[in-house]
């Protein structure tokens, strides 16, 4: 099935909700180190200190503020918030920063 332009990047189509998951997110990792959407974020625990900030890059090493596509304090999440992004990266989906104690999930393509 040919990619469907959306936004800057080209991507497959896949499901509005995102085909996969990252369940308890904990720390800063790489999600998808490729183009695609980053759909839903999902806050399990808002923590008690710091921010949740996802970026558009391929690796934890490379995230700066101007890849940044989101950042939330953990005073502005509650328990069980779900976050439609429907974001379309370029490089990749890293979660740079996570607050402290803080869990989330992600759905993405």
């Amino acid at each position: 099935m040919p990619a469907t332009a959306i936004g800057p990047v080209n991507v497959a189509p896949g499901l509005p909700g995102g085909v996969s998951s990252a369940i308890n997110i904990t720390a800063a990792q790489v999600i998808k180190a490729a183009r695609g959407i980053c759909a839903t974020l999902i806050c399990i625990a808002p923590g008690s200190a710091g921010s949740v900030v996802l970026n558009d890059c391929a690796t934890t090493g490379a995230a700066a503020a101007t890849n940044e596509f989101f950042s939330k304090l953990f005073s502005a999440l509650s328990a069980g918030q779900v976050i439609p992004l429907t974001w379309p990266v370029a490089a990749g989906i890293v979660v740079s920063s996570v607050p402290t104690a803080g869990v989330f999930s992600i759905a993405f393509s």
